[in-house]
């Protein structure tokens, strides 16, 4: 059964925040041998976050790539896209989507991250409410400081 955790950024959070505490999950997951599926909105907010990846933290190396349907030459590799996650990639999904990932049953763990945006806290609570209705196990985890 999927498990899914909310992160619930401070109420001064922006969206630039969001992107940089999603970052330091990816360099976490990584670290502890996870390579996790990041799940976005479009391929533009998946190049945000590949290009941030390279820049958030100096000297941090996190290997990964935008994920367009084609499998990665390296399987030990964080996978970075708007279309759903190969297999392989569904043990760790952190979803940036506005959106449930489309097969969220088949994923282990779902990480949800919430900033103070209108929008996003909205779109947050669907999610919520869709994977409360299909009885997922839920967390939630309120994050004083970035």
């Amino acid at each position: 059964m999927s498990i899914v955790s909310f992160y619930v950024l401070p109420p001064t959070s922006s969206t630039q925040e969001r992107y940089l505490f999603t970052c330091k999950l990816i360099e976490k997951s990584y670290r502890s041998g996870c390579f996790c599926y990041v799940l976005t909105d479009s391929p533009e907010q998946s190049r945000l976050l590949d290009d941030l990846l390279w820049t958030f933290r100096a000297g941090s190396f996190i290997p990964h790539q935008l994920y367009t349907g084609e499998p990665p030459a390296i399987e030990k590799i964080i996978l970075i896209g708007s279309i759903d996650p190969p297999g392989g990639w569904q043990a760790n999904v952190i979803n940036l989507s506005s959106q449930c990932p489309q097969n969220f049953r088949q994923v282990e763990r779902i990480l949800e991250i919430l900033d103070n945006s209108e929008a996003g806290k909205a779109a947050g609570r669907q999610r919520y409410r869709q994977y409360q209705q299909a009885g997922l196990d839920m967390a939630t985890h309120a994050i004083q400081q970035i």
